[in-house]
């Protein structure tokens, strides 16, 4: 009798190499790459017409969908929002990692200032609907909070550590202090955008300066008291 040996190559075919999927799996990953695609559809309506642009409807137009599959996979406009939201936040998180580290806190801290300004300026759309408030119905969640949390990560540890070294006071919280900074800039963002300081140019200037004036203010306990020297 002759015999016939098997390689383990043999057995994987005729799908070599490749996992074999339950109908679940399967059915579960083409529903996140619909997902992954409505939320790109749904990004690009943000960035080329703005926030007050992005409905169901409009998606729905652009994905050449019913209406029906993007409550089926968001609920609503508003689980749609926080899917951009969570976006907006990998952006963010992106610009401010590109940032350069540096051993001089005051000058990183004034970096990473300039990082979430040019985010304002480079992503208006996200911004607004944000920070901003373009989706009135859409209130961030605690996943949305954290996705935020995450974005300036950087901001927080570069606080954090200057508040181990002595350079900034410890007298305060972290993040009340990461939330004076950010409330300050955003400050400055919104009356931009609200046209109340001018041109860009102009508005930069006051973002600037505000931005001086805080990391000076953090920072003016690391520096020797003169007085004292003088004595």
């Amino acid at each position: 009798m002759k015999v016939i040996l098997i390689s383990n190559e043999d057995k994987l075919s005729p799908s070599k190499g490749r996992a074999l999927k339950t109908y679940q799996q399967a059915r579960l990953q083409n529903t996140e790459n619909l997902r992954k695609l409505v939320i790109d559809a749904a990004a690009a309506i943000l960035q080329e017409e703005g926030p007050e642009a992005v409905t169901v409807r409009r998606v729905s137009q652009k994905m050449g969908c019913s209406t029906k599959i993007i409550y089926s996979l968001f609920v609503n406009k508003e689980g749609l929002a926080q899917q951009l939201y969570l976006e907006g936040c990998k952006l963010l998180a992106k610009c401010l990692e590109e940032v350069p580290p540096s051993s001089d806190f005051l000058q990183h801290l004034l970096d990473l200032g300039e990082a979430f300004w040019q985010f304002a300026q480079n992503y208006t759309s996200y911004y607004k609907l944000m920070f901003g408030g373009a989706f009135a119905e859409f209130k961030p969640d605690a996943e949305s909070m954290q996705g935020t949390m995450t974005a300036i990560h950087r901001l927080l540890i570069l606080i954090s550590t200057a508040q181990k070294q002595g350079q900034i006071s410890d007298q305060e919280e972290t993040e009340t202090l990461v939330s004076t900074i950010w409330a300050s800039l955003h400050g400055v963002i919104h009356l931009h955008m609200g046209g109340f300081l001018g041109d860009v140019k102009a508005a930069h200037n006051v973002y600037k300066q505000t931005m001086n004036l805080m990391s000076q203010s953090l920072f003016a306990v690391s520096k020797p008291d003169r007085g004292a020297d003088r004595g």
